[in-house]
């Protein structure tokens, strides 16, 4: 047998067969079967953005995913801290006013989830029911049952309450419970105060400046395994302890 490395792959041939030009005929067939499989993959490709684009509006994929729309198209940019609608969109194209993001529906939901325009287009085909099969009929779009940039909205609002509960709280233990005298024992609340305080502004910093992705990440992870429904918990539990403590200091000096 004879061995060929053929467009970086290695290929046998019989050992009778000694003419190159064998070789030259079927590495020009290797080439052309190349560049058909690469067309027909580009060809899929387009077939698969142009039946995205023609099924789904940028409006509508943005208000699918949660973003709510004004009636003349303007909306808070998902892509940076937005606290005032500068974002257009319409049925073909979205454009941002303050972070200058633009593009069509795909690169809209590129954008949105990270995403490479490929991938946009097939979410958009799973999460709006349209084949992507040659031939098969275009589907009409159905709403989402999960609208993640509402749910991550209030998630993020939920996270951002119970933090700056929390951050509150440790401040008025920071200032209640400081030892009077350098001989004073420590209170477990002053000392979790001055453990704590600092990296809950840090993360309530985040969720008012941060950039989108920083926000996430924090939304995420307070998110998970229940840490936020626990710190709303033991933030409530807390303050009315406090409560208690002060009626019956209240008590005391009445008496």
């Amino acid at each position: 047998m004879h061995f060929c490395k053929i467009a970086g792959r290695l290929f046998c041939f019989p050992a009778f067969v000694r003419d190159f030009s064998v070789y030259r005929h079927f590495l020009r067939i290797f080439k052309q079967t190349n560049k058909s499989v690469e067309k027909n993959l580009w060809r899929n490709a387009m077939n698969i953005y142009e039946s995205i684009k023609a099924a789904i509006s940028v409006k509508q994929s943005a208000e699918h995913y949660g973003l709510k729309v004004s009636r003349n198209g303007m909306a808070c940019c998902p892509f940076h801290n937005d606290r005032h609608p500068s974002l257009k969109l319409n049925e073909e194209y979205f454009l941002c006013f303050g972070c200058g993001a633009k593009g069509d529906v795909i690169d809209f939901v590129a954008r949105l989830f990270d995403l490479s325009s490929y991938e946009a287009a097939q979410r958009l085909a799973a999460d709006f029911g349209i084949s992507t099969e040659p031939g098969q009929p275009v589907a009409v779009p159905h709403k989402l049952k999960h609208p993640y940039i509402r749910q991550f909205r209030e998630d993020e609002m939920l996270c951002f309450r119970v933090l700056t509960d929390y951050l509150h709280l440790l401040e008025d233990w920071k200032v209640w419970y400081a030892p009077k005298t350098p001989d004073d024992a420590l209170d477990d609340r002053f000392v979790e105060a001055c453990q704590m305080i600092d990296y809950i502004e840090y993360l309530a910093d985040i969720l008012t400046v941060g950039d989108l992705e920083e926000r996430v990440a924090v939304v995420d992870e307070l998110m998970k395994n229940g840490k936020i429904t626990f710190l709303q918990d033991y933030t409530t539990r807390k303050k009315k302890e406090d409560m208690r403590h002060e009626r019956r200091n209240d008590a005391d000096l009445a008496l």
